[in-house]
């Protein structure tokens, strides 16, 4: 895997000039993040796969994020997740956490159905709508 320096570099430099503690960018199959710590710019980048990722090939309902913040599939670290693919869930069961500003919001399923996918992965930045699950 090519990755470019210069990405990684400018990110660091928006961490400084926003004030930010952390930055992700992503494209195609590269994801670059960059946080700081202790005063300590960190960059990390992973090459994701895209079938875990992409949900338009798979028909069902999408489940979107309520809110901004950060997905966790299981209750604490290490924890057993909420769902798995393939598992029968009922309405109102929780799909996953949303973390955002210190407070865990639960997310319920809409409908009873099967999981068919999991469009994110324990400890991924989300979106508010960005699709994090989809049941049938």
């Amino acid at each position: 895997m090519k990755i470019n320096k210069n990405i990684i570099k400018e990110l660091t430099e928006y961490l400084d000039e926003f004030n930010l503690t952390e930055i992700e960018y992503t494209e195609k199959d590269v994801k670059v993040k960059v946080s700081k710590f202790s005063g300590t710019n960190i960059a990390t980048v992973k090459e994701t796969k895209s079938e875990n990722i992409k949900s338009d090939n798979i028909v069902g309902t999408k489940v979107p994020s309520p809110i901004i913040g950060t997905a966790y599939l299981a209750p604490e670290p290490g924890g057993k997740k909420f769902v798995e693919i393939g598992k029968k869930i009922n309405k109102g069961d929780t799909i996953m956490i949303v973390e955002a500003m210190k407070t865990m919001n639960h997310v319920p399923s809409p409908i009873a159905g099967t999981v068919k996918q999991i469009c994110v992965e324990d400890g991924q930045p989300v979106e508010y709508g960005h699709t994090i699950a989809i049941i049938e």
